[in-house]
């Protein structure tokens, strides 16, 4: 879909399923994403139909994510549908040796910017569990401004929003 300074970022195809069931079914990323009940074989298969007609239906989703330097397949970013709700979420995740890189910042950054600018959404959010503080820093980094705490793809998570005027303005 689009390349950063240091990353490529395309979309998934059936063929990343195995990684991402190696990636997403380990303990120390799969705690922040709802725990081994979420990131079973199964309900990552589920997970990856979902962005693939993401790509379909909104011509967004979440998207593999690879590091520019090597071309080594590292982690996911996007923005997509948040369940259950009628708005639409920027996420991204990755494996542990690349944690705090400010990849985490540069992947949501281009995909604020790819919603705002490009498909012309009026505002984007994010979830996180709340013990993921890495993870609201670059949030509110961002501009995105905390809302709420509820529930969501099975955990109670911390909710931030930015609206496109905001994010543009500032």
């Amino acid at each position: 879909m689009f390349e950063t300074e240091r990353l490529i970022i395309r979309k998934f195809t059936r063929g990343d399923l195995p990684w991402l069931i190696e990636t997403r079914t380990q303990p120390a990323i799969n705690k922040y994403l709802g725990g081994a009940a979420l990131q079973n074989p199964e309900m990552i298969t589920k997970r990856l139909d979902f962005y693939l007609d993401c790509y379909e239906k909104h011509g967004f989703g979440l998207c593999a994510m690879h590091w520019k330097e090597t071309g080594e397949l590292f982690g996911w970013s996007g923005i997509q549908p948040l369940d259950g709700t009628d708005e639409i979420e920027v996420g991204y995740g990755m494996i542990p040796e690349f944690w705090g890189k400010g990849i985490g910042f540069e992947c949501a950054k281009a995909w604020l910017d790819f919603g705002f600018k490009e498909k012309n959404l009026e505002r984007i959010v994010a979830v996180a569990a709340p013990e993921n503080v890495g993870s609201w820093r670059i949030m509110e980094k961002l501009g995105m401004t905390r809302e709420k705490y509820g529930e969501h793809y099975g955990m109670y998570c911390v909710f931030y929003a930015v609206s496109k005027k905001d994010y543009l303005n500032s």
